[in-house]
């Protein structure tokens, strides 16, 4: 279902006219299972790192890689400002946890941060490269497996009629 709206979408005349008229790459909008599985891949890393302008940094990708933007940017909105929170606490958790290390008690103020931000830096990091690893990968395998097995759906349901 997705697929197919995708695939509309990507062929629709206004988006290609657009592209046309700002010289976008093709690439940035294409509605592939490559292209929104590295936007996948590339907005679930970067949304899982407690860093500011996290749009920011998946338009500094651009240049590198070839991914869907809008799909990879959409993805960054996973940390916003009332999920930050508990995802930068369960990875300060898990970094604590796996580094042997006793977590201090939170407070939510800013001059708490201010004062522990070296006891919390390492943990918090730890964690958050294993959550941006792996919560990265597993976005890419999804969209990868389910894109697959809809075509293969398709397929099947096309020769049984």
């Amino acid at each position: 279902m997705i697929r197919k709206t995708l695939k509309k979408t990507t062929k629709h005349k206004k988006l290609n006219d657009f592209i046309k008229k700002y010289k976008i790459p093709k690439e940035y909008l294409a509605g592939n299972r490559k292209m929104i599985s590295r936007g996948m891949l590339l907005g679930l890393f970067i949304a899982f790192i407690p860093m500011p302008m996290q749009m920011a940094a998946v338009l500094l990708f651009m240049p590198f890689f070839r991914f869907n933007v809008p799909i990879a940017l959409a993805m960054c909105w996973l940390s916003n400002p009332i999920t930050m929170p508990p995802m930068y606490y369960m990875e300060y958790l898990t970094g604590s946890f796996l580094l042997g290390i006793e977590p201090a008690p939170v407070e939510l103020t800013l001059e708490w941060f201010s004062e522990n931000l070296d006891d919390i830096f390492i943990p918090l990091y730890f964690g958050t490269a294993l959550y941006s690893i792996f919560g990265s990968l597993l976005g890419y395998w999804a969209v990868n497996h389910f894109w697959r097995s809809s075509v293969h759906k398709e397929k099947r349901e096309r020769k049984s009629r």
